[in-house]
């Protein structure tokens, strides 16, 4: 498996269509395009379809190949997430543009920055750097050398306590969070 797929909202899960809808379609995600990912395993096959607007996570399971197939959507606090995701995906499926992925998805460039400098702060400081070493190593090398009074009342200091308690906080009970969309 690639992902958690019940943990990334945007996963689409495909299954086996219930007798009586005749007019399902079996799904060949190759013949889509590109597969970023195609692997299969005892849960169910796991694609990544490539999309210009954005990548397409497609969960299919307990299908034969050529079987048509439904969409199953939990009702959990992620459902217009998955809506939107499924209705990306369905327009795909029709031969139009897809459109954008759900708001919040994927991590933007300033999100990203962040979660990199706080993993770097973390690794500093489960390492026993003090937060004046993780802020040299910032680029704030004359804040680190202040005078312990001006050090206190510094915003190089609470950017770093910062970031250091965000860090903490996310490798103790958030880290999940980041696989929502906000």
């Amino acid at each position: 498996m690639c992902w958690r797929p019940e943990l990334v909202a945007t996963t689409i899960v495909l299954a086996a269509a219930p007798d009586g809808f005749l007019r399902a379609k079996p799904v060949d995600p190759a013949a889509l395009g590109p597969l970023l990912a195609d692997l299969s395993g005892p849960d169910g096959r796991h694609v990544i379809l490539a999309d210009a607007e954005g990548e397409h996570r497609l969960w299919i399971r307990d299908a034969a190949p050529g079987q048509p197939l439904g969409a199953f959507v939990p009702l959990d606090p992620d459902f217009e997430t998955r809506i939107t995701s499924l209705l990306r995906f369905y327009r795909r499926l029709l031969g139009r543009r897809s459109g954008a992925q759900p708001r919040g998805w994927p991590l933007t460039a300033q999100r990203r920055d962040r979660l990199e400098r706080m993993l770097r702060a973390l690794d500093m400081r489960l390492a026993g750097a003090s937060h004046r070493e993780i802020a040299a190593a910032f680029g704030h090398d004359k804040a680190a050398r202040l005078p312990a009074t001006q050090w206190k009342v510094c915003s190089a200091r609470s950017a770093v306590v910062r970031l250091v308690r965000d860090a903490e906080r996310t490798m103790k009970r958030d880290y999940l969070k980041l696989l929502r969309i906000r």
